[in-house]
């Protein structure tokens, strides 16, 4: 599975807000800046993230983004789904009637597996816990 660079940026923006959770609105300008994201390439990541139940957008000359809900409420797997569409390592996974999936259907168990490793392990990550882990080293292990 390649996560692509939309769904990397789509982390970066949500840590972004996450970060930044209790001092308001974040405009665009701004989190373009520290993340070093032009600003339109920005403007396509948060259509496909501004949702009501994800993002609250607060319009005029103070305005910008805010999360909808707490950072600890966002797993990575939420993000990476609104940003890319399926996890599933091969097309079709979802719908194992499909006659593509049933074409392979004695690798389906494998995929099907890893399918359910990933998701439970970006699952079990949220933005809050990126966050506290921050100063500490990154052993997200399996």
């Amino acid at each position: 599975m390649l996560i692509s660079t939309k769904g990397r940026y789509a982390m970066c923006v949500m840590l972004d807000l996450a970060e930044h959770y209790q001092e308001g609105p974040v405009a665009l300008k701004d989190i373009s800046s520290r993340q070093n994201i032009s600003k339109k390439y920005l403007e396509q990541i948060v259509a496909l993230l501004n949702r009501p139940e994800i993002l609250k957008t607060v319009r005029g000359a103070q305005g910008g983004y805010m999360l909808a809900k707490s950072p600890d409420k966002y797993t990575v797997a939420d993000v990476l789904r609104l940003s890319e569409g399926s996890l599933a390592p091969v097309q079709n996974l979802e719908d194992p009637t499909d006659a593509a999936a049933a074409s392979d259907a004695q690798l389906l168990p494998i995929w099907q597996g890893l399918y359910d490793v990933v998701n439970g392990y970006l699952e079990g990550i949220t933005l809050q816990n990126i966050l506290d882990r921050r100063m500490e080293s990154y052993d997200y292990s399996i």
